[in-house]
């Protein structure tokens, strides 16, 4: 992907000097719609801010910064017994809500553009399905599928649903606990996790984990690849509701750039690609995508 050439040049660069205030709906569905008239195959990144509506908590705050304790990392969840037992007492109280989270009205207005043809591929940073769930069918999931559990060395899976089951038969005192709810499953629990018992693979007794992408982990390069393949057939990016403050996503934007398509962020907050986005929009996401299909 080493890329050097240059196709022809976006819209003008917004100032992105000073972060720029929320804006009207319906002025940014305006701005977004003339974007995608012009650039009418896109390639969709979205982030944790396409599902807060459905009740699902996001890491970062409107400048990017983190809101809590970064998640747990890769290599001490494969290392260490007592981060996996951690982890998996606290997603006891906080995989339900993500369970039965539903698609919120973004979910479904994003399905509508690749229902008519405006979408390339979506691509999400989120774990929760929900876009699949409000019929998108071009979706890569960039990080995974919190739904989904895989074992770390035979490589059995099966629903997480059943693990958390198991856990629960394991350790029945955990049905009485509540706590506020984090992302991807996780949830403010302090309690001694000493004594918790994990549920191991069925099949040879190896580390289960849900198959995502921990922190400190790499997205798989088919997925990477599939997603530069859809960029490069693109008009250009649309980011929605992502800080783009993780790598694996900004990418997207990095090389947009240097394969000279526009680039357009919906989001509540600045973003890492404020200073090479060609269209920023600070708005309620839901609303403006709302809005903006009428003008399709």
């Amino acid at each position: 992907m080493n890329q050097t050439s240059k196709a022809q040049p976006g819209p003008a660069l917004t100032d992105t000097s000073t972060p720029p205030s929320v804006i009207a709906p319906d002025d940014a569905a305006a701005s977004l719609a003339d974007f995608i008239r012009q650039y009418p195959r896109l390639m969709i990144l979205t982030g944790a801010g396409v599902s807060t509506d459905s009740g699902i908590p996001d890491y970062r705050d409107e400048d990017g910064a983190w809101k809590r304790k970064q998640p747990v990392q890769h290599q001490d969840f494969m290392r260490s017994l007592e981060t996996r037992r951690r982890y998996w007492g606290r997603s006891l109280v906080g995989w339900p809500v993500i369970r039965r989270s539903q698609p919120n009205p973004a979910h479904h207005h994003l399905a509508e553009l690749e229902r008519r043809e405006r979408a390339e591929l979506l691509v999400t940073q989120n774990v929760d399905r929900l876009h699949q769930r409000a019929g998108s069918q071009r979706v890569i999931d960039l990080h995974g599928r919190a739904d989904e559990i895989r074992c770390m060395t035979c490589d059995y899976r099966c629903d997480r649903q059943l693990v958390h089951d198991h856990c629960f038969d394991l350790n029945p005192s955990f049905r009485q606990y509540q706590a506020t709810v984090a992302p991807d499953g996780d949830a403010d629990l302090e309690v001694d996790f000493s004594d918790f018992q994990i549920f191991d693979c069925p099949r040879c007794g190896g580390i289960l984990k849900p198959d995502v992408v921990f922190f400190g982990d790499n997205v798989p390069s088919v997925r990477v690849q599939t997603a530069l393949d859809a960029l490069r057939a693109s008009d250009g990016l649309l980011v929605v509701g992502s800080s783009l403050m993780v790598y694996s996503g900004y990418r997207f934007c990095r090389y947009a750039r240097e394969w000279g398509k526009p680039i357009a962020t919906l989001n509540l907050g600045r973003t890492r690609a404020d200073d090479i986005t060609d269209l920023k929009l600070q708005a309620r996401i839901g609303e403006t995508l709302a809005a903006v299909l009428p003008q399709l």
